[in-house]
């Protein structure tokens, strides 16, 4: 089967993120303080991610959201800013510097009420949440390592018109590089293949950012 998909360079990057809504004063100052950090900095999402998250959160219109990997919170606004009267978001992360950062931003959006931060390794407080369909909404941006142990832990906490967000699955388009052999990629790639072949799941890749799974229970 012929790709229909655009080889997108970084000019038609520019483009994309000029014809896409701009981040706010807030979040303008939230990406300056985030790339301020230096190679780090590269761990939050961009804007046209950021949108595109809320959006979708606004039309999901979930109770429950979780996050599992929060930075300095880039990603949680974009979330909580979507969220319906009395939706609400738990963030696990384990950096109580970078979620610091976080913190104070959700402030200053209005949102912190709506958003509660957990500080503990994201496995133990997933398997701390309720057994039974809860999460309408769950977005996975951390350490690859456990990206199918995440998975596995929301999807059967996730409701029948949930979804699950993941980031970074196309890892700068090294997934499908057979020269890149490090740990990281790795572990993406056998993320992508667990999920693309679980018959509970219905799993589309998108050229977004990084890449981003959307991932619907069938």
């Amino acid at each position: 089967m012929s790709s229909q998909i655009t080889q997108i360079d970084e000019a038609l990057l520019a483009y994309m993120d000029a014809h896409s809504s701009e981040p706010d004063a807030l979040q303008r100052d939230l990406i300056a303080v985030t790339g301020a950090l230096g190679d780090a900095g590269r761990m939050q999402i961009g804007a046209v991610q950021g949108s595109f998250m809320t959006m979708l959160v606004r039309l999901l219109q979930p109770s429950l959201a979780v996050e599992v990997g929060t930075f300095t919170g880039y990603s949680a606004l974009a979330v909580a800013r979507g969220l319906p009267a009395g939706g609400r978001l738990l963030c696990c992360d384990v950096s109580v510097e970078w979620t610091a950062i976080a913190r104070s931003y959700w402030e200053r959006a209005g949102v912190a009420d709506r958003i509660e931060m957990r500080i503990a390794p994201a496995l133990e407080t997933l398997r701390a949440l309720p057994p039974e369909p809860d999460v309408d909404f769950a977005f996975i941006d951390a350490d690859k390592a456990n990206y199918i142990n995440y998975y596995e832990e929301l999807l059967p906490r996730l409701t029948p018109r949930g979804v699950i967000l993941v980031d970074n699955v196309l890892w700068g388009g090294g997934v499908a590089d057979p020269d890149q052999n490090d740990d990281t990629t790795e572990s993406l790639r056998a993320f992508n293949a667990h999920a693309a072949a679980d018959p509970r799941s219905q799993v589309a890749m998108l050229p977004v950012g990084d890449g981003l799974t959307v991932i619907t229970l069938r």
